[in-house]
């Protein structure tokens, strides 16, 4: 069965993946993968893609799949990053069960052009996408999950929980009305409204925030209320796992905390694993658990969910 014609994927060649990754050793570990690099929109004169994996074993039933969303700051990194440690035990246990994934890319933010709610449109728009194709990827859109890191592990939030109709994008993909299985955020952001959630870290100074709102949080209150996970959550949320170190100096675990907090008062289904020893990235002597581990555990939450295995 050839469940990927090449008529119906306005796909560049795999060599331009190869091309475009930002190290040899990124290239070798493509290269151990059956993917394609899939353009899932236009906007603003440039194009957006993903990478999307399939797995090596044929399926013969419609498959599950779990879109990654890389982390950055919002103004940077790259899909390439589901390749990192923290992710790249998952990608492959996820593989050889069956799940199909992605990785996208999305508009970083560029004051005065870009703002994290374009950043949300456009990860909504990429899973838009993949519904609206899913006969010819022989996806299954009752079974999809999300996950991210950092920036991407807020992003990854937003594009699950948030209202769909609060952010369109573009209107080929429109009707499309993503849910989600699960989600599993990565050291993630989720409340701009509570600042005192960011004291001695990175984003503690006011200005940090105009980039990402397009102007100071107190300037930009609908926005940042509009952009907080935490405003979102409730009892009909998919079930959320939370995996955040506890030196973190960059998102603090408090942002982490809030959240399953917020969410367990509110009926819904989540859970936050707290990485001893580990700071942001879950960097650090000895992290426990470990990053082989850590692998596993967001494996198997997201097998689980996906296939009830």
């Amino acid at each position: 069965m050839n469940i990927w014609p090449l008529s119906i994927f306005f796909t560049f060649l795999l060599v331009a993946s190869f091309a475009n990754a930002q190290s040899p050793k990124e290239i070798e570990k493509l290269k151990q993968f059956n993917c394609k690099t899939v353009i899932y929109k236009t906007v603003d004169g440039d194009t957006l893609d993903m990478l999307l994996f399939f797995p090596e074993v044929e399926i013969a039933t419609k498959m599950p799949v779990m879109i990654f969303i890389h982390g950055g700051g919002w103004g940077g990194g790259n899909k390439y990053k589901i390749l990192g440690a923290p992710f790249f035990g998952t990608l492959e246990s996820l593989l050889n069960n069956g799940i199909a994934c992605a990785t996208i890319e999305y508009r970083l933010t560029r004051l005065g052009k870009s703002t994290a709610y374009d950043c949300v449109v456009d990860c909504k728009d990429a899973v838009r996408f993949l519904m609206k194709n899913a006969d010819e990827y022989s996806l299954d859109v009752n079974r999809m999950g999300v996950w991210g890191d950092s920036a991407g592990g807020h992003l990854c939030l937003m594009t699950a929980l948030a209202d769909n109709n609060s952010f369109t994008g573009d209107e080929s993909l429109k009707k499309y009305k993503p849910r989600f299985q699960c989600i599993a955020s990565y050291y993630p952001l989720t409340s701009f409204v509570n600042p005192e959630f960011l004291k001695g870290s990175n984003f503690e100074k006011p200005e940090r925030f105009i980039p990402l709102l397009g102007g100071l949080v107190s300037e930009k209150q609908d926005m940042a209320k509009l952009l907080s996970p935490a405003e979102w959550i409730g009892k009909n949320s998919p079930p959320v796992l939370l995996l955040h170190g506890e030196q973190d100096k960059v998102l603090p675990i408090q942002q982490s905390i809030f959240l399953e907090e917020v969410g367990k008062a509110r009926g819904a289904d989540i859970q936050l694993l707290r990485v001893k020893n580990a700071d942001h990235s879950f960097n650090g002597e000895n992290p426990v658990p470990s990053i082989e581990e850590i692998n596993k555990i967001a494996a198997q939450f997201i097998i689980e969910k996906l296939t009830n295995n």
